[in-house]
C-alpha cells in the first residue's frame, strides 16, 4: 500500500477533441477532467490498467478484463474503490456518450493522492482506426529485444503504469524496421512481446509461454487457446519455449486486444517458415473474427 500525504493540487487532462471520459464517478468532457499532481499513478507508476476493444458498440469480454484488472490491483496492493458493477456501467456509458462502435477502451485505477483522498478511476474510449491490412495478409516483422523479463520483478505479467521499458523496446523495434519486439527471460525462455502475447506453431502444434514465465494473462490469448480446442488444434500452455523452439517455428503470431491476431513472418532478417502467414494462423484469425462478431 501507499501511505504518503500531500496537499492536493490538480492537472488538467487536455485533448484536441472534446470527447468524454469517466473520472471517479462522473462523465466529463476531457477538457474538464483533472487529476491531482500528487496522484501516485502519475508520480510513481503506482497504477494498473487494462486496454480492450469494442466491436459493434460492445466491449469484448469486459468481464474478464475487469476481473484481471481488480486481481492485479489486489496483487500489488493498489488501493482503490472500483467495483465490477461500477466499471461495467462506466464502460457502457462512455461508449454510448462518445457514440463509439469500434473503439479502444482503457480502464486505469490508482491509489490517487494517497492519504489525502479518493483513489482514481478513469475510463476512456476513442475510435479504433483500422490497422494496415498487410499486417494480417502479409504478416509483420519483429526483432528480439535486449530487455529481459525477470521473474523477480513484482510487476512482471501485470499491466501497470511502469510501462516505460516496453515503450522504449517498442521504439527500438520501430527504429530497426520491426513492428514489435520479443522479450525473453533471464533463463532464455520466450516470454511475450512489448504489448502482445506470443504464439508459435511447430509440427502442427500451437504453443504459448506459460503464465508463470511470467507473462500477462491476455484475454485474447485465452480466447485463442479456447479456439484451438474448438478447432481441434493441439495447443500447449504449460511448457517453456526456448530460443531453439522459436528458431524452428513454422508459424508465429501475436495477440492483443486491439490488434487481434497478427502473423509474424520475420524475426529480424530471418524468415519464419516460408515467410508467409501459415495455415493455422490464418484459420485462427478467421475464427477470432467470427468470435468477435458472436460475442
Amino acid at each position: 500500500m501507499f501511505f504518503v500525504s500531500f496537499v492536493v493540487q490538480s492537472v488538467k487532462i487536455c485533448s484536441m477533441t472534446d470527447r468524454y471520459v469517466y473520472l471517479n464517478g462522473e462523465i466529463l468532457p476531457e477538457s474538464e477532467a483533472s487529476l491531482s499532481v500528487f496522484d501516485t499513478g502519475f508520480l510513481h507508476g503506482a497504477s494498473v490498467f487494462t486496454t480492450l476493444r469494442s466491436h459493434n458498440g460492445n466491449a469484448f469480454r469486459l468481464d474478464r478484463h475487469i476481473a484481471r484488472l481488480l486481481g492485479m490491483a489486489e496483487k500489488i496492493g493498489i488501493r482503490h474503490d472500483a467495483t465490477t458493477e461500477g466499471l461495467t456501467a462506466a464502460v457502457a456509458e462512455i461508449l454510448q456518450t462518445n457514440k463509439i462502435a469500434e473503439g479502444r477502451i482503457r480502464i486505469t485505477i490508482s491509489p490517487g493522492p494517497v492519504g489525502a483522498g479518493k483513489p482514481t478511476t478513469i475510463v476512456t474510449a476513442s475510435p479504433l482506426e483500422a490497422y494496415p491490412k498487410w499486417w494480417y495478409e502479409s504478416g509483420i516483422g519483429v526483432m528480439v529485444s535486449g530487455v529481459r523479463q525477470f521473474t523477480g520483478d513484482p510487476t512482471a505479467g501485470l499491466k501497470t503504469g511502469c510501462y516505460l521499458p516496453r515503450v522504449l523496446a517498442r521504439q527500438a523495434a520501430a527504429a530497426a524496421g520491426a513492428e514489435e519486439a520479443l522479450w525473453f527471460t533471464e533463463a532464455g525462455h520466450l516470454a511475450e512481446a512489448c504489448f502482445c502475447n506470443v504464439f508459435i506453431v511447430r509440427e502442427g502444434e500451437v504453443s504459448t509461454p506459460p503464465l508463470d514465465t511470467p507473462v500477462l494473462p491476455g484475454v485474447v490469448r485465452e480466447a485463442i487457446v479456447e479456439l484451438c480446442e474448438k478447432l481441434a488444434i493441439d495447443c500447449r500452455i504449460d511448457k517453456p519455449i526456448t530460443g531453439e523452439d522459436v528458431a524452428s517455428a513454422e508459424e508465429m503470431f501475436l495477440t492483443s486486444s486491439t490488434a487481434g491476431v497478427r502473423p509474424v513472418v520475420r524475426i529480424a532478417k530471418t524468415p519464419v517458415g516460408d515467410e508467409k502467414p501459415g495455415p493455422i494462423t490464418k484459420k485462427l484469425i478467421t475464427a477470432y473474427e467470427q468470435l468477435l462478431d458472436e460475442e
